[in-house]
């Protein structure tokens, strides 16, 4: 098998690099942000939309391929590239994310004390135990198990390109001891989940060739997250990704991604999970990551709000807003996207008024459109060494890392 991941060119000044991952479906320029088609679809858009605004690659999600369609029915029509009509490379994350958020809830839950903050006080949704996680269909109640080998298989049922080991999610308000635990199961699962991998048969799977990513945890202290990033560098997996708790602001997931990156290795793609702000990248990006994805760009779309250029920094404009109602400007000037090409505010603005669902499409395409555009520019800057100068441009102070 050929190496995952080479890098192409890297940033003097910091620790950005590009690179390309290899996959069964084509090569991945990188720095890149994934769209994210949880169910099989990128919500509101087509793969043809996806693959004109610049999108290399996207994410599908396990628990719920798992639960509707199935991974059986999508072994059987060859796949999820081929059932949705996708021709690029898929990642699938492991399903373990969303089966703990039924405990947890997501970060912003958990900050605002939305859900239990204890990781012993699970609800009837879920129940962990070493072997395995247990939990209920947010579908219809149903009862299902999650063992490592089993997430493994799922994906290897769904046929995506890279797949992500099943791991355990902490609290972000979990302390040490708790977050030690974890991790160190966290390990156990990993191992268990590249037996599996490596005892498939390819023959029988609708993608041979997948690769196989880890998952590093450790919350946020320093050494935890080393001995994680060293066991699972040295397991011999095909990428890594920056996982578990990354902490309650940004400041504090940017000292995350800094006291982890050191400990990976240079030949092997480091993804960081769920992020996708516009300064989320750019700092992420300083600090050597190579992949993203988030579910932010449609979700934004779905509740009117479009990502902009803002002198502000604040990255948003709300399509509802009644300055835009005669606004014959385009969302973001200068855009390319197909929404900012034909399309005014003042467009844009009356069909969220008017309930019109093409206006979710519009706005959909261009944020997705805003962000794969963004991750060019700044390929483009790191290979050309004006990745700070860029990074000054965007976010208003120097770059120091």
């Amino acid at each position: 098998m050929i190496a995952t991941f080479h890098p192409t060119a890297r940033d003097n000044s910091s620790q950005a690099r590009c690179g390309v991952v290899t996959t069964a479906h084509g090569p991945v320029a990188t720095p890149i942000f994934m769209p994210v088609g949880t169910r099989g679809s990128v919500k509101a858009l087509s793969p043809h939309e996806l693959r004109d605004h610049g999108a290399q690659i996207i994410l599908g999600n396990t628990y719920h391929l798992y639960l509707q369609p199935g991974h059986e029915l999508l072994a059987r029509r060859g796949g999820l590239h081929r059932f949705m009509g996708w021709d690029g490379p898929i990642l699938t994350d492991s399903g373990g994310f969303q089966v703990f958020s039924l405990i947890y809830g997501g970060i912003a839950d958990e900050v605002k004390g939305r859900r239990p903050q204890h990781p012993a006080r699970l609800n009837d949704m879920v129940k962990v135990t070493e072997d395995a996680v247990i939990f209920k269909s947010y579908l219809d109640g149903s009862r299902h198990i999650f063992t490592p080998e089993r997430s493994i298989q799922v994906q290897h049922g769904i046929g995506a390109d890279i797949i992500v080991c099943f791991d355990e999610l902490p609290p972000f308000r979990a302390g040490y001891a708790y977050t030690a635990e974890s991790m160190a199961r966290t390990h156990r699962w990993a191992a268990r989940c590249l037996a599996a991998h490596r005892d498939r048969d390819p023959a029988s799977l609708p993608n041979p060739d997948q690769r196989l990513f880890g998952i590093v945890h450790g919350g946020v202290f320093a050494d935890l997250r080393r001995a994680s990033a060293e066991q699972i560098s040295s397991m011999g997996f095909d990428g890594l990704c920056i996982g578990g708790s990354l902490g309650a602001e940004k400041a504090q997931m940017y000292d995350v991604v800094a006291m982890t990156v050191p400990y990976l290795p240079d030949d092997l793609p480091r993804h960081l999970l769920g992020v996708g702000d516009v300064d989320d990248l750019f700092e992420s990006v300083a600090r050597g990551i190579d992949m993203f994805d988030c579910v932010s760009p449609t979700r934004l779309g779905r509740h009117g709000t479009a990502l902009v250029r803002d002198p502000n920094r604040r990255w948003k404009v709300n399509v509802l807003n009644a300055a835009l109602r005669e606004d014959d400007a385009p969302l973001q000037a200068g855009c390319p996207c197909y929404t900012c090409r034909h399309y005014s505010r003042a467009y844009i603005h009356y069909l969220y008024r008017a309930k019109e669902l093409f206006g979710i499409r519009l706005v959909s395409l261009h944020n997705v459109a805003f962000l794969l555009s963004l991750m060019a520019e700044i390929r483009t800057a790191i290979g050309e060494g004006r990745f700070a100068a860029l990074y000054a441009d965007w976010l208003g102070k120097p770059l120091y890392v």
